[in-house]
């Protein structure tokens, strides 16, 4: 079998070589692609790595349609994409930004593959870091919430859905959340109420002392910018959860707390699954914390 060199990256048993690219390859590919598969390549680039179950939610109307389409991309080296190991059954693929969508994305950019920022070999990089699981565990989050707001149809809409590089660009000095996101979804009255917050997703890796002292640069930033936006802290087990908010109390920003989406809780993180700090009583759906803070947006957070 052919070895792996520096243009050559195995994913998961596939050998992957990119194509020499021409000026004529890159514009027939160009033409090729529809709306949605250069927004499919834009949100693979931002977000790192998206399994086939999450560009489905994110775009497309069927498993079907999203393989079919996802397959197409990845002959013509727009995407990348691998199976991670499990020692029991396959993972998803797993799908990354390819050598054509980067040189595409770069064009839409004014700039060249290298000034955009892309390599191949840190692109495909992920497909063996230990925060795999992490990245896809935050992707996961948002993709849950915009499938809940396209089954909505009534205004309810994932506006804002920052990945972690972005937000450490904004704010790194002072906090470095998972992700930054704004909700938007119509309240028992119809009126439309918005929920800017910052995602800390756990997977238990960490103590729980060194979760909890995260809060103070949530706090230092919402000081330095005159704008305090809630913390949510997606745990991995009702126990967890449990300890998290004993150490907790009351603090200093708005924090919720919830369990990585139980069976008995079809919305996802939309849903009634958020239980505030330092509060007991029944839990509360995503948007019902807007109205609980009655929080403003983040001016970091409005359009360029």
């Amino acid at each position: 079998m052919t070895q792996p060199t520096k243009a050559t990256h195995r994913l998961r048993g596939t050998l992957i070589r990119p194509p020499r690219l021409t000026p004529e390859h890159i514009a027939e590919l160009a033409y090729r692609l529809t709306n949605r598969d250069r927004d499919l390549l834009a949100l693979v680039w931002e977000h790192r790595v998206l399994t086939t179950a999450q560009l489905t939610a994110l775009l497309f109307p069927s498993p079907e349609r999203a393989r079919q389409r996802l397959n197409h991309l990845h002959r013509l080296h727009a995407l990348l994409r691998f199976r991670p190991w499990t020692p029991v059954g396959s993972k998803p693929w797993h799908w990354v930004l390819g050598p054509t969508g980067a040189h595409v994305l770069a064009i839409e950019h004014g700039q060249t593959p290298s000034a955009f920022g892309y390599r191949a070999d840190t692109t495909t990089a992920i497909s063996v870091s230990p925060r795999l699981g992490h990245q896809i565990g935050v992707n996961d989050f948002f993709a849950q919430l915009h499938a809940h707001a396209r089954r909505q149809n009534d205004g309810t809409v994932l506006e804002r859905w920052w990945p972690e590089r972005r937000c450490t660009a904004l704010w790194g000095d002072l906090a470095r959340p998972d992700a930054f996101g704004r909700w938007t979804q119509p309240g028992p009255d119809g009126r439309s109420r918005t929920l800017d917050f910052f995602l800390e997703h756990d997977t238990g890796t960490e103590t729980l002392a060194r979760v909890a002292r995260k809060l103070g640069g949530y706090a230092d930033l919402a000081e330095a910018t005159g704008t305090t936006t809630p913390v949510l802290f997606w745990l991995p087990s009702a126990r967890r959860e449990t300890n998290l908010r004993a150490l907790l109390g009351v603090p200093e920003v708005p924090v919720a707390t919830a369990v990585h989406t139980p069976a008995t809780a079809p919305d996802g993180p939309a849903g009634r699954v958020w239980q505030p700090a330092g509060a007991a009583g029944p839990r509360h759906r995503l948007t019902d914390l807007a109205a609980l803070w009655h929080t403003t947006p983040r001016r970091e957070s409005e359009p360029a």
